[in-house]
């Protein structure tokens, strides 16, 4: 194992940490430098026990939650690897979508279709926890990804959360990015469902009506307020949402 004299004084500087957790963190240190690339098998158990002077049990557990984290695959009889990184839109994370593009050396572009003030219409107002008729903020927006359109973003926001909403100018900020700020998320909820798109969807994604979308339906909230209801609509063959818990490998 390369560099195990400097992994053991990193896992011995910190004797407040728990060993599997101060494992794991030196394994992270590692596959975050760059120093052990996507695929690159990492020491085993038995090597991690005689490198760092740690317990079997310790070992298995430091692997086995990175496993379960997404950050190594392990495959029976092989070994342990580092995951693979992939482009894709998180289904149970509130991420700014224009972030996802730009790590991907994208260029992402936001065209604003509608930002105004409207009366809740009952769907609305019961998402938002308000009287039916009341005052909420609207905003329809197409993101792109080089130039091509991936995200129809249908938002409606409760104006006491953010009063500023509407002063934004979303082709520069994006309302995941301001929202965070204004009001800052301690909560979301997700209902991920398949769909054939509106005849509006497909002139604003510019696809065939015979197109499936993937859409998701999102509320947040900030402390105990809800701050904004969100149908997010993607085009299925275009973007892909993906949630995990480990991957399998591949070469």
């Amino acid at each position: 194992m390369k560099r195990s004299g400097e992994m053991k004084r990193e896992l011995a500087g910190n004797d407040t940490t728990p060993l599997y957790a101060g494992v794991k963190q030196v394994i992270l240190d590692r596959i975050h430098s760059g120093e052990w690339p996507p695929k690159y098998r990492v020491p085993s158990e038995n090597e991690l026990v005689v490198e760092l002077g740690v317990s079997k049990m310790t070992a298995n557990r430091a692997l086995r939650e990175l496993a379960n984290e997404g950050e190594l695959v392990r495959i029976q009889g092989v070994g342990s690897f580092v995951a693979e990184r992939k482009g894709y839109s998180a289904l149970f994370e509130v991420r700014n979508i224009a972030e996802e593009i730009a790590e991907r050396g994208h260029v992402h572009e936001a065209s604003v279709v509608v930002l105004a003030q409207e009366t809740a219409s009952p769907e609305v107002a019961d998402a938002l926890e308000l009287e039916i008729g009341a005052a909420v903020f609207h905003s329809l927006i197409v993101h792109s990804e080089n130039g091509v359109p991936v995200q129809i973003e249908d938002r409606f926001v409760h104006p006491e959360a953010a009063p500023e909403y509407l002063a934004q100018d979303f082709t520069i900020v994006t309302p995941n990015a301001y929202l965070t700020a204004a009001a800052p998320l301690s909560g979301s909820e997700h209902v991920v469902e398949a769909a054939m798109p509106q005849a509006w969807e497909c002139k604003l994604l510019t696809i065939l009506k015979t197109e499936p979308c993937l859409t998701i339906r999102r509320r947040t909230w900030s402390a105990k307020q809800v701050v904004s209801t969100a149908r997010l609509v993607y085009p299925g063959y275009r973007y892909r949402l993906e949630a995990r818990s480990g991957k399998m490998f591949e070469e």
